[in-house]
């Protein structure tokens, strides 16, 4: 399975400007920017993109490892948020917090699945980053 984007860029890399297009065309010339990446411009960015990519693929990957082990989750709320280090010119951290409404689990069991999650779904394993996360079982 492959999927796609498509980024053009114009200009310089600061007075810049471009656009993103998913295979999906969920992003359909979307817009970003310097100002937009490093500041509080209007659109989106690559950071912005990986965190939203890290929150789906991790709810959904713990949503798996529950079905594993019996339990179906009423929601799985994640949120992600990535540090980019501008001077290093790295992501240095990426930052799950996970709340979730899970019937007849026990914490032990909630946390478990949770580390198996963040180990296992494919943006972990495509980060090579810090990844840590909070955990909250409703």
């Amino acid at each position: 399975m492959k999927r796609n984007a498509t980024a053009v860029w114009n200009g310089t890399g600061k007075e810049g400007t471009g656009n993103l297009t998913t295979q999906s065309t969920t992003l359909d010339k979307t817009q970003f920017s310097f100002n937009s990446r490093f500041a509080e411009g209007v659109g989106t960015n690559p950071e912005e993109l990986v965190a939203a990519a890290h929150a789906g693929c991790f709810s959904m990957k713990l949503s798996f490892v529950l079905g594993a082990a019996g339990f179906t989750a009423d929601e799985i709320n994640s949120k992600c948020d990535i540090t980019l280090d501008p001077a290093a010119g790295a992501i240095t951290e990426s930052h799950l917090t996970i709340s979730a409404k899970i019937p007849g689990i026990s914490k032990e069991q909630f946390d478990a699945a949770v580390a198996d999650a963040k180990a296992n779904c494919p943006i972990s394993k495509l980060l090579n980053t810090n990844i840590t996360h909070e955990a909250v079982l409703l």
